[in-house]
């Protein structure tokens, strides 16, 4: 694959101090980085940015940045610097917002199924924003409903995920061809069947609302601004320019 670029070795780089970061200061970085829910006390504009470059386990940073160096290298070699840097923030971003919008949902659904069996709302806002909940809540609503409702609220997001999966859907567009495997599953697909897949077992868990400790709703919103962003380039031969 050649020399590492100069975007991708600076995101790598500027993720891997994060990590480490995070190893020394722990709780406190999770609560000004990482993207809480909105009406959550802990959220600031800024997290919209820097969970991006937050992670929550070594395997989870290993991934990513192998993904990052794999698909990101051959596309900011064709691209230039900026433009690529444009496409992955762009695609963060996208993430971000989807996994912020899903959030609103789940978390009205439960308020709403807490205020129809009689709760105030007031009541139940003073509760979670305490961090705490009542047992009671889980006979007034569904189970799943009362656990979507608080990790709306409780569980933040991190990760560069959203923006790789706008990435890996770039390299799907750029080399369609190529051939790449899942470590579960060490059979060679080719790229333009491998992402297409990869995201619809993230949009199967994220509907059947499977608690499986990931944003799935995240990932495909990055794979979706990237696929919306490829769609335009190519349609307008604006993958011809290079942005350095």
């Amino acid at each position: 694959m050649g020399r590492m670029t100069d975007a991708v070795k600076h995101l790598l780089i500027i993720n891997v101090i994060m990590f480490f970061a995070t190893q020394l200061y722990g709780d406190q970085m999770y609560q000004w980085m990482s993207l809480w829910f909105p009406k959550n006390s802990n959220f600031e504009w800024w997290q919209v940015g820097t969970h991006m470059f937050m992670h929550g386990s070594l395997m989870h940073i290993v991934f990513n940045m192998y993904a990052l160096w794999a698909f990101g290298t051959p596309l900011e070699r064709i691209w230039g610097r900026n433009k690529f840097l444009f496409f992955y923030f762009s695609a963060g971003l996208g993430s971000a917002a989807l996994h912020t919008g899903v959030n609103y949902y789940f978390f009205s659904e439960g308020l709403n199924a807490l205020e129809s069996a009689g709760l105030a709302r007031t009541q139940i806002m003073e509760i979670i924003s305490g961090g705490q909940y009542s047992p009671d809540w889980y006979n007034l609503a569904s189970k799943s409903t009362i656990d979507s409702f608080l990790s709306a609220y409780n569980v933040p997001a991190v990760g560069a995920s959203g923006a790789i999966y706008g990435v890996l859907v770039a390299f799907a567009f750029m080399y369609s061809e190529a051939k790449l495997m899942l470590i579960f599953l060490p059979v060679p697909i080719k790229a333009k069947y491998f992402v297409p897949l990869l995201i619809a077992g993230d949009l199967i868990f994220g509907i059947s609302n499977v608690n499986t400790g990931v944003a799935h709703f995240a990932h495909i919103g990055g794979a979706l601004i990237g696929f919306i962003m490829m769609w335009y380039w190519k349609k307008n031969q604006f993958n011809n320019n290079r942005w350095d």
